[in-house]
This record gives structure tokens, C-alpha cells and sequence, in this order.
């Protein structure tokens, strides 16, 4: 597959905010504001202001906002404003077919894997997982700069502290990935992804430890988890447990999901539903180095 990267913002650039989940609970001029500091001219969908039940406006009305931004070729940029839920309900009805020739980011995390993996299992286009527009005024100052960086082609690299249960060893792989339960959620379709050799990232929210278990083995079922060249494992928050405790932690879980493979593992890495959600660039080759000390990922 042919690697497509969008081409890296400059100031004056117009960029999309558009939301093809859940609706907004406010205005985002916080997030408008960070990218017109940034230099970036922000366009607006219809879809920020329009409610349908729990939606940003009913599918049809998501799938053409987005479908718009992806065929306008003077937004270099679309920002999924926030997650939640409903992308995989339009994800077949928009328009992907003009990225081929003017390609373009598209950045998010949670509910916009489905849209992340989307592009890049069927079109190989690199795309980023960082803030949104409903996470910025929550977010960290570093993990902001990543996200700039990201979109302005700066030079991306992590530092981090090691983790008791990180597996040491260096790795170079496309990184791929995202929200757990929406890489199960795409699983055998167009939008499922090959993680061969590739360097999976996953995090989660708000779900039970034992369904956690329950995605891992499935993923491990499939084939999925044997032959990847790395993990790197994010943030799993606002995790729940029943009555009677599974016994395991997320980390402990992932890590008897993959102990029998011989890849460098990391724990903790800073991104996810965190304050401290650093931008990665998914479909971008990645050298990952798990030490005694500490963790460096570096993109090449």
C-alpha cells in the first residue's frame, strides 16, 4: 500500500470543524480561538450547532457536513469537534473519494478511530489522534504543542518513564490503532485495519475490566496481536468492575493477552481521554524503544 501524507499546515490555511458523533454541549471558541493563534482560518459545519436526539444532527446531515469539508480543496484540515458515538453509523455514506487527489488531516481520537482506520485501510492516508476542539480547553499545554507540531510538520518524539510491566526492546512500524472498542467495532470490515508488523496503539474509557479481557482475547483470536511488530498501550480511565472484582488490572489484562510474543510492550503512554492527550500521527513509521529507564518513540 502507498503511503499518503497530507500536507503539513501553514499559517493562512483554512481548516473544518465538523462533528460526526455526538453534538456539542457549548460553542467551541476556546478551540477556535487555539487555531486562529495558530495562524489557521476556522470554517465551521453545520453540523456544530445542529441536535438530533443525542446526535450532531441526523446521519444525513453528518455524512454530507463531512462528505462537504473532504471535497472542498481549500480546507487542508478536518477536525472531528468531538466523540462519543455515531461515526460508524456514516462512515459507508460519506464521500471519501476526492481525499485520493487532495489529500488532507483528519484529526480526533475515541469514536473517531472508526474514521482513522477507515482512511487508512482503504487509502492509505496518514491522519492524526490528538485533542478535539471539545477537549482543547481541558488539555495540557504539551499535549497542545504535539498536536501543532503534528499539523505544522515539526519534528514528534515522546520521552517517558518505564513502566513495571513494559517488555524491553526496539521496534520500527507504521503505528496504527486507537480506541479499543472501536477497533473491535470495525473488525471484518472495509475499515478494519492489518496489523501485521505494524506498531498498534490502544486506550479506552468507561468500560468493565472484564470486556476489556473480552476485546483482547478476540483481538488474539484473530490473529490480531501476534504478529505485531510493537504496542504501546495509552490511558484506560474511568474503568468499572462488577460485584465480584475480575481481579486483573487493564494493563495486567493486556499484558497476559500478549506475554507469549516477543515484541517491546509499553504501559502509560501519554494519550488517550487524558488532559495529557499527545498527538500521534497514525500511518507513520514509528521506532519504539523500551528500556530499563524509559520509553522513547520516535517518528522517522
Amino acid at each position: 500500500m502507498k503511503i499518503i501524507q497530507p500536507p503539513f499546515l501553514k499559517k493562512g490555511d483554512k481548516v473544518a470543524l465538523t462533528c460526526p458523533a455526538k453534538k456539542l454541549p457549548h460553542p467551541m471558541t476556546d478551540a477556535i480561538s487555539l487555531l486562529e493563534s495558530w495562524g489557521l482560518e476556522v470554517v465551521l459545519g453545520e453540523t456544530i450547532t445542529a441536535s438530533y436526539h443525542q446526535f450532531a444532527g441526523n446521519d444525513a446531515l453528518r455524512a454530507s457536513d463531512l462528505s462537504r469539508f473532504i471535497a472542498d480543496t481549500s480546507i487542508k484540515a478536518i477536525f472531528a469537534a468531538r466523540g462519543g458515538y455515531g461515526t460508524i453509523r456514516i462512515i459507508d455514506e460519506v464521500d471519501f473519494m476526492p481525499i485520493k487527489e487532495a489529500s488532507k488531516w483528519i484529526i480526533g481520537f475515541s469514536d473517531i478511530t472508526v474514521l482513522h482506520t477507515h482512511v487508512f485501510s482503504v487509502f492509505g492516508l496518514q491522519s492524526i489522534h490528538g485533542q478535539m476542539p471539545v477537549t482543547i480547553p481541558d488539555g495540557t499545554a504539551a499535549s497542545l504543542e504535539t498536536l501543532r507540531k503534528a499539523l505544522f510538520g515539526e519534528e514528534l518524539s515522546y520521552h517517558f518513564s518505564a513502566e513495571k510491566l513494559n517488555r524491553h526492546g526496539e521496534a520500527q512500524g507504521i503505528l496504527v490503532g486507537g480506541n479499543l472498542s472501536l477497533l473491535l467495532a470495525v473488525s471484518g470490515s472495509v475499515s478494519d485495519l492489518d496489523y501485521a508488523e505494524k506498531i498498534l496503539f490502544i486506550e479506552d474509557v468507561g468500560e468493565y475490566l472484564y470486556n476489556i479481557d473480552r476485546m483482547m482475547r478476540t483481538l488474539k483470536r484473530a490473529g490480531k496481536l501476534k504478529n505485531l511488530a510493537g504496542l504501546m498501550v495509552g490511558s484506560f480511565t474511568e474503568l468499572k468492575d462488577n460485584d465480584i472484582p475480575f481481579g486483573q488490572t487493564a494493563e495486567e489484562i493486556v499484558f497476559e493477552a500478549v506475554k507469549e510474543y516477543n515484541y517491546p510492550v509499553c504501559f502509560n503512554f501519554p494519550a488517550g481521554h487524558i488532559a495529557n492527550n499527545q498527538a500521534l500521527i497514525f500511518g507513520k513509521t514509528l521506532n519504539l524503544a523500551v528500556q530499563k529507564q524509559h520509553t522513547t518513540a520516535t517518528y522517522l
